[in-house]
């Protein structure tokens, strides 16, 4: 730890986790089907088969979960609603299920009463299956736009009051990518037949991250008009990407390629955000099949972050790619690596093929974010890593998790670096995850969670060692007030 960095007074710390990865509940209380329960559908694309049908069956144990966040000190945490438990087939005209929007709204007041702050996503993934249905979800701008206004308003009119942190959409490079290019997320969509019947990678990301990001001004839009004279909150986007090192420092080529992962990753939604385009890296590559602005949808999106929502998990070596770009390329034309041209790794090997941590990387990202948007207020709504055969391990060896409480202890050490050495107003920081949960197309072989989830057993939950450290490892940075 650097011995004069530091965190402000009020600095807000705490876990999240989404919807889907935590509930299971799927058919109860008249929630509808999401597209990743009729992804899980499909043999092949998730680890080992499973689903989130009961998940970490958090849906019936919400108490159990505040214990956990008052057991760990937590002041925040970061959870996400599942759209199609309140509005079951999703559409503007669709009725309203009274049943799951009370769940949260009676969840919201238990997490207050416990002294906890929420931060709510109102979208982490899970498009109601009816609307991939009738319309092909964020495909079709017009009609998506309109649906998840209509889903904001709603949960806006019910919570507002009350929650003073929202978030629009969670991650929305890995809904365009992950299921639009490489087939790997729900809706599955992708150019590669032998993965998916339908699907043009080389086109169909773009537009479904143009659908988004329309969606989330239109959405923010509505709360600033309707809903933030009186409430006083605040609403952004939460996007991810992470850090990236050229793979052969003396190559011009590796170290320009570098910024442009970056913008290829990040930029795509947060320059129409802050500068009020796509970067030009994207527009040279991508040509027509990025899609233009119109003057109306640009003003929405132009300004409408309050906070920058920042996911951030480990550092990448990047290579130029030499020629032409493949058509399906989502990356900038280049190669993302985990070792350098000497063979040096980025870090240490963890069971997520594509995270190794570096917790340099988080404070150089911090820098870059910072320095490219004016300084925003900065929040970082996940950060964690998982553990190599984490899931194989005796329980006591798995409980004592001192792999993910030294990443924490790097990260955080990081970040406050960020903050007190390079001016980076970073204000919050929401580790991924509270639970154990359901890791996506991972499924349950991989665990992020600070607390063991027993899925054998009746989903039993047991705090590992970083759950009892984080809030020790925060205490250390938060300046006293």
């Amino acid at each position: 730890m650097g011995s004069t960095s530091t965190l402000p007074p009020d600095f807000l710390w705490g876990f999240a986790t989404a919807s889907y990865q935590i509930e299971g509940a799927v058919n109860e209380d008249g929630r509808g089907p999401s597209i990743w329960d009729t992804f899980c559908k499909i043999p092949g694309k998730i680890a080992g088969g499973a689903t989130g049908d009961v998940a970490c069956d958090s849906y019936h144990r919400t108490h159990e979960d505040i214990a956990l966040l008052k057991t760990c000190g937590a002041q925040a945490y970061r959870f996400s609603i599942s759209w199609s438990r309140v509005i079951p087939l999703g559409g503007r005209n669709d009725p309203i299920n009274p049943k799951g929007l009370q769940h949260y709204v009676k969840f919201v007041d238990d997490l207050l009463e416990a002294g906890i702050t929420p931060l709510i996503t109102l979208f982490h993934w899970d498009v109601p299956d009816e609307l991939e249905k009738r319309y092909g979800g964020p495909l079709n701008k017009e009609e998506f736009v309109a649906d998840f206004v209509r889903y904001a308003r709603v949960v806006f009119e019910a919570m507002g009051s009350k929650v003073k942190h929202w978030i629009t959409f969670n991650e929305p490079w890995c809904s365009s990518v992950l299921g639009y290019n490489v087939g790997q997320f729900a809706p599955g969509r992708t150019s590669d037949r032998t993965k998916s019947p339908v699907g043009d990678g080389s086109r169909e990301p773009w537009i479904v991250g143009h659908s988004l990001l329309v969606a989330h001004g239109a959405a923010v839009k509505v709360y600033r008009d309707e809903f933030k004279a009186r409430d006083g909150g605040e609403i952004g986007i939460t996007l991810n990407g992470d850090w990236a090192e050229p793979w052969d420092p003396e190559n011009p080529a590796d170290v320009e390629a570098c910024d442009r992962k970056i913008e290829f990753a990040i930029s795509w939604f947060a320059d129409p955000i802050y500068h009020g385009k796509y970067p030009d890296s994207m527009v040279k590559q991508l040509g027509d099949r990025l899609p233009t602005w119109s003057p109306e949808d640009i003003a929405l999106v132009h300004g409408s972050n309050d906070f920058y929502g920042m996911n951030h998990y480990c550092a990448n070596y990047i290579k130029a790619r030499t020629g032409e770009p493949d058509l399906n390329d989502t990356a900038g034309n280049l190669e993302i690596l985990l070792s350098n041209k000497k063979g040096e790794w980025v870090g240490p090997e963890t069971q997520s093929p594509w995270l190794r941590p570096s917790a340099i990387g988080f404070r150089k990202l911090l820098k870059w974010l910072s320095d490219r948007y004016g300084r925003p207020k900065i929040y970082v709504t996940e950060n964690g890593t998982s553990l190599k055969g984490e899931n194989d391990l005796p329980l006591d060896q798995l409980l004592d998790d001192e792999f993910r409480t030294q990443y924490f202890r790097d990260y955080i050490d990081a970040m406050a670096d960020a903050y007190t050495l390079d001016g980076v107003n970073v204000r919050a920081y929401m580790g991924w995850s509270l639970l154990d949960n359901f890791e996506w197309a991972e499924g349950y072989e991989t665990r992020f969670g600070v607390t063991y989830v027993d899925y054998e057993n009746d989903q039993k939950r047991i705090p590992k060692k970083s759950a009892k450290t984080i809030g020790e490892i925060f205490n250390r940075y938060i300046q006293k007030a």
